[in-house]
């Protein structure tokens, strides 16, 4: 990566580190995916095939799935382990279920999740309570005036048999779900700093949900693409979004976006909520990057948001076997201060236009912010389980003033770069 164009690149341990991160990553398995385009390769949301009802049946040894369809589709059903999940992968299809389907399970299904995974290919995840055996998994043509229907049947089985199959099952290829083809780096010659905006969750990842249905993956994005054009309209930098529509992208590809296009700030959005009874927490959150969390909510947090390759059902991408960890470590504590520096800024500019946590920068071990080279900060917009919060994040109003506000920071932070002001240190 040559770090001489980007703006605020620091000279000595930082400039050869990055250098060398970026050769060292360059040979590892690249997988970032910019989820800007359709939701759909294959024609608008009219050519898609519509689930209007799914049903459970069956007992603790044996249970049946079946899903009402527009039309016979393709589909393919496999089996993963810790904790134990059947995956049902087809084509996209447009959901159209009863609300709070998947909330409740019968017999081995506990629950489960459906949604878009990648454009083009959506998922059911079904959460399964003992290992099983996928025994029939198809999908019958409409007939007699009842819809097509797709049918998948499970047999509880010992762990043995289970992991067996698991092992073949991941031996197998799963083309349609993978995405190899690493984002190109920039080669405008445009010398403007690029700034990732990533609305968190995405697709079968829903993220938290509000009292009256309003769910967190339709609110970052909403604030996402709002900040989007701000900074855009400021016009010092570009932004890359790591998504612009209802799509599932697995962490790791979005810290490969950012990384992939040189990106010199990476802001990930998000909201929190609490369980009923648990506190009422309120107000917004910074969060960078750390190994140890700075206390028991943050930890929680983290474990939380970590687990969106679990809940939209396997990891999609593949990890490099051996990496240099010096060099590794090298850059991470340069671009950690950079990320403090940036969330210390940012805590300052949104104090003046929105409520705060009582204690609004915190660290954490979120996945999503560990690009070794590219200072990044996860901001919690408020809690949906907070009556006064909640009204926040859906106020045009508060989503113009708050994203003002982060356009405020990002200048700050960049004016301070340039002038070559040392970088704060960390928490």
């Amino acid at each position: 990566m040559a770090t001489g164009c980007r703006i605020g690149a620091v000279v000595g341990a930082r400039g050869v580190a990055a250098a060398l991160v970026g050769t060292l990553l360059a040979f590892a398995p690249a997988n970032a995916q910019n989820a800007t385009g359709p939701a759909s390769s294959a024609g608008g949301a009219e050519a898609l095939v519509v689930a209007s009802d799914v049903r459970l049946g069956g007992d603790e040894n044996q249970t049946r799935l079946i899903v009402d369809l527009s039309r016979k589709i393709d589909v393919r059903a496999f089996t993963l382990a810790d904790p134990y999940r059947v995956i049902i992968d087809m084509p996209q299809v447009n959901f159209q279920f009863p609300p709070k389907a998947g909330e409740k399970g019968r017999g081995l299904i506990k629950a489960f999740r459906y949604g878009l995974v990648l454009p083009g290919a959506s998922r059911m995840v079904l959460d399964i309570t003992a290992p099983v055996r996928v025994e029939k998994a198809f999908v019958i043509d409409a007939a007699d005036g009842q819809p097509a229907r797709l049918v998948v049947d499970l047999l509880k089985v010992d762990r043995e048999t289970f992991l067996r199959a698991v092992a073949i099952d991941n031996r197998l290829p799963r083309d349609p779900l993978r995405r190899s083809e690493r984002e190109p780096p920039d080669k405008s010659g445009d010398p403007r700093p690029v700034i990732v905006i990533d609305p968190g969750h995405g697709g079968i990842d829903a993220g938290t949900r509000g009292p009256n249905g309003e769910i967190e993956k339709s609110l970052v994005l909403d604030f996402g693409l709002i900040l989007r054009d701000k900074i855009e309209k400021n016009g010092k930098y570009r932004v890359v979004m790591t998504r612009t529509d209802d799509t599932f992208v697995p962490l790791a590809d979005r810290v490969q976006l950012a990384r992939a296009r040189q990106a010199q700030l990476f802001i990930s959005i998000h909201c929190d909520a609490l369980a009923h009874g648990d506190g009422d927490a309120q107000g917004a959150t910074v969060y960078t990057l750390s190994d140890s969390a700075s206390d028991a909510e943050a930890a929680r947090l983290a474990d939380e948001e970590n687990r969106a390759d679990v809940i939209a059902g396997v990891d999609l991408t593949e990890e490099p076997d051996q990496i240099a960890d010096i060099l590794i470590d090298l850059a991470q504590r340069e671009t950690r201060a950079f990320s403090t520096q940036f969330a210390r800024g940012l805590v300052t500019e949104l104090r003046a236009t929105t409520r705060l946590h009582k204690h609004p920068l915190k660290a954490a071990g979120f996945r999503v912010l560990k690009a070794p080279d590219v200072p990044a900060v996860l901001i919690e917009l408020g809690y949906v389980s907070n009556g006064q919060d909640l009204k926040e994040l859906i106020s045009d109003a508060w989503r113009q003033r708050a994203g003002d506000s982060i356009v405020h920071a990002i200048d700050t932070f960049f004016t301070t770069r340039v002038a070559g002001a040392p970088a704060a240190g960390p928490n």
